[in-house]
């Protein structure tokens, strides 16, 4: 294995980020009545700085939620903890990524967060075939780029 792919076993803080996961996804459906999607929160800001029809009113949380996400390892770090985030210095491959991952959150109504965590534990069927599909493409790419490509 490449030592440059080997990632360590952190069952402890994975089960911790875990919880935080569902206990934000429970809050946020009790308080709010809407689906913890990554996707469908980030859009309902966007619609604040490009307007949408589709555009929700209820923005504050959205905007409160994602700032959430962005100091969360702010705060961790400040704290003492160290944050390891590794990105790919290559920019045609991460925007080829990115849009990829845009046009699947699209055709799927929804992203891994919505459908992974809200939408299982809601029961879906239609959320258990996007995770399926999800999972499918993710281990089929891992296997090319790990395997074929050589990455």
């Amino acid at each position: 294995m490449n030592p440059a792919i080997a990632t360590e076993f952190t069952p402890f803080a994975s089960l911790g980020g875990g919880a935080l996961i569902g206990l934000s996804a429970v809050m946020v459906m009790a308080l709010f009545g809407k689906v913890a999607g990554i996707s469908g929160i980030t859009n309902g800001v966007l619609g604040a700085v490009v307007p949408m029809a589709s555009a929700p009113r209820d923005r504050n949380w959205r905007v409160a939620f994602i700032l959430g996400l962005i100091a969360a390892p702010l705060a961790y770090r400040l704290f003492g903890g160290t944050v390891e985030q590794t990105v790919s210095g290559n920019l045609v491959g991460m925007g080829l990524a990115g849009f990829l991952i845009g046009l699947g959150t699209g055709l799927g109504s929804g992203c891994t967060s919505g459908h992974g965590v809200c939408g299982l534990a809601r029961l879906s069927r239609r959320s258990l075939v996007a995770v399926l599909i999800f999972m499918a493409s993710g281990i089929a790419t891992v296997f090319v780029l790990r395997h074929v490509g050589g990455v």
